[in-house]
């Protein structure tokens, strides 16, 4: 299920990391693919919320991109405190 949301040969860390390290790890198996998903989330709802959209509305168009994920979920990822 998450594979169908990170695509292959396509790099969604490409603000993080070149493209090249990006391959490298993913062909090693080195990608948590739940993790860049959460990544992902998290910053789809910074940038809608520094655009003035309300954080239940923000949250209500990330469940309609990821509808096998809870309200309750994706709230948790987008308030995740990081150590």
């Amino acid at each position: 299920m998450l594979g169908s949301q990170v695509e292959k040969g396509i790099n969604p860390l490409s603000d993080l990391i070149s493209d090249e390290i990006y391959d490298l790890l993913e062909s090693r198996s080195l990608i948590n693919e739940k993790s860049v998903r959460d990544y992902q989330i998290r910053r789809k709802f910074k940038d809608m919320r520094a655009n003035d959209v309300g954080a239940s509305e923000a949250i209500d168009i990330l469940r309609n991109e990821h509808p096998y994920l809870q309200f309750d979920t994706i709230r948790k990822i987008v308030y995740q405190i990081h150590k």
